[in-house]
């Protein structure tokens, strides 16, 4: 199968970097596959995890919290605002970031700033939840 090029840098570090055969993101308006020969495409992501499968049956999972993604048709370049690959999660971890995200929705009286960290506070918890943390 047809491969291209894939870039996952974190604030500390870079998480991955190679050929892949596909990466599914959670972007802002919805989940989405990337193939090889992608339309180009800039979009931010939300919380949630990114799937990356190098080789049938083959992959990696990564937990993302907000970022962009830069889609073409021969590479994705995803820079993260936090991020960590899902073995090095845990339940108090995300549990840190839902009370991050809690404390700055309570010390905001901005409604559409109250809005999106309320929905990253509900994404957390699914997240968590589909983990099984």
């Amino acid at each position: 199968m047809a491969t291209f090029h894939f870039d996952f840098v974190g604030p500390e570090r870079t998480l991955y970097s190679g050929e892949v055969e596909s990466v599914q993101l959670p972007g802002s308006e919805g989940e989405m596959t990337v193939l090889p020969g992608h339309a180009p495409v800039l979009t931010t992501l939300r919380v949630g995890v990114i799937v990356v499968t190098e080789a049938q049956g083959s992959g990696k999972r990564i937990y993302v919290r907000g970022g962009f993604a830069d889609v073409g048709p021969t590479s994705v370049t995803v820079l993260a605002e936090r991020a960590a690959p899902i073995e090095e999660l845990t339940p108090e971890s995300i549990d840190r970031d839902i009370e991050a995200a809690q404390l700055a929705y309570d010390a905001t009286e901005d409604q559409q700033k109250r809005q999106e960290l309320n929905a990253q506070i509900v994404q957390l918890q699914e997240t968590k939840n589909l983990l099984r943390l």
